[in-house]
């Protein structure tokens, strides 16, 4: 149920990430120059990182990390909610 759970909070968080690239936000712009050339790719590929970690970590049983990875969720949601409805 943890890995199931953790696949759906990491549906929607690359949902979120996608869509607050799309809105093209100013804060986008403060990127550091570093992550610039891979662009939005970068950033993905740290998500997938991210989910990944979380599945294996659920997968072995560990239901403290799905938790985890729950709370990671609520706080991309909110962030992503502050940047398309142009809170910040």
């Amino acid at each position: 149920m943890a890995l199931f759970l953790t696949f759906l909070f990491g549906v929607a968080n690359f949902g979120l990430h996608k869509a607050v690239l799309e809105s093209r936000h100013r804060l986008l712009g403060a990127v550091p120059p570093l992550f610039r050339p891979l662009g939005a790719k970068a950033s993905l590929m740290v998500e997938f990182a991210v989910l990944l970690g979380a599945m294996l970590l659920a997968a072995g049983g560990s239901n403290l990390w799905a938790l985890v990875y729950a709370g990671y969720s609520a706080l991309n949601a909110g962030s992503a909610w502050l940047i398309l409805s142009g809170r910040v």
